[in-house]
């Protein structure tokens, strides 16, 4: 059986000392393993209160990031890297081991055009320097794929294989992401078997962001993908139930969602387990 998470979005609406403590407790009372945290301002992050947290909890933490406006890595790679390393600084005094998200671009940032051939060497340098940075300290890294409508850099579970396989750092991995891969690939079954060398983090997201097993995604073969392509890492819920007006308009939510946050929570660490079981994850 898998290990489950829970985004930390799923019960709070921004990361501070206080609320992000009270995500990490409902992670735990709710019965997940892990809890992702929200590292988006890594310089407010205090790391020593919120490991003595996990700690009292019994939890463990990953951590996802989203570059910020003015450090888009094609355009501004000293700026991404930088960030990066910041959040490799937070994720190691944490206790965490794995830092994902869509480190390589900022999210909604577009230019009208595909990647240029210099844009993806540019994520391909900057990215391994990060790897490699992340290797010296025993931590990992997953490349997040976002759907076409939040970035033009990296869309589909190839074109992060691609750009993983390019830099070759053993502690580079692929997150995927079910909500961007309903919107941007062919089904769900093929595209996770032909990443299965690379596929190291899963994100659970219903189509519409809400309780997993409502929408239009084909979890059968989500769950039967994830079987034959041997994944042993961990399923890790995200939903935005209770946004901010940041994280709604860069999310695009305008509208409740079509459940409580102890709903989704809880309906969906049950949908996770039946199916990993029915599955035989």
């Amino acid at each position: 059986m898998p290990k489950f998470g829970a985004h930390a979005f799923l019960w709070i609406d921004e990361w501070t000392t206080e609320k992000g403590n009270k995500a990490i407790r409902a992670a735990a009372t709710t019965g997940f393993d892990i809890i992702e945290i929200a590292l988006l301002r890594p310089d407010q992050f205090d790391a020593a209160n919120h490991k003595r947290e996990l700690q009292a909890a019994g939890i463990t933490a990953t951590a996802s990031v989203a570059l910020p406006k003015d450090a888009h890595m094609p355009e501004q790679p000293e700026k991404a890297r930088r960030f990066l390393i910041a959040a490799l600084d937070k994720l190691e005094a944490v206790g965490g081991t794995y830092l994902c998200g869509p480190l390589a671009f900022g999210v909604g940032k577009l230019t009208g055009k595909p990647p240029t051939q210099s844009e993806r060497q540019v994520v391909i340098d900057t990215l391994g320097e990060v790897a490699e940075e992340a290797r010296k300290r025993g931590l990992s890294l997953g490349l997040e794929v976002l759907n076409r409508y939040e970035t033009y850099v990296c869309n589909t579970l190839a074109d992060a294989r691609d750009i993983i396989k390019t830099i070759g750092a053993s502690n580079l991995s692929l997150h995927a992401d079910t909500y961007h891969m309903n919107i941007e690939e062919e089904g769900f079954y093929k595209p996770l078997l032909e990443v299965a060398d690379v596929l190291g983090y899963v994100h659970i997201s219903e189509s519409h962001r809400g309780l997993a097993g409502t929408g239009t995604i084909n979890w059968d073969q989500v769950f039967q993908g994830l079987k034959d392509a041997r994944y042993t890492g961990p399923l890790v819920l995200e939903s935005f139930a209770t946004p901010n007006e940041d994280l709604a308009a860069a999310t695009c939510i305008w509208r409740p969602l079509n459940a409580s946050s102890e709903e989704i929570a809880h309906g969906g660490l049950q949908f996770l387990r039946n199916n990993s079981e029915r599955f035989n994850l």
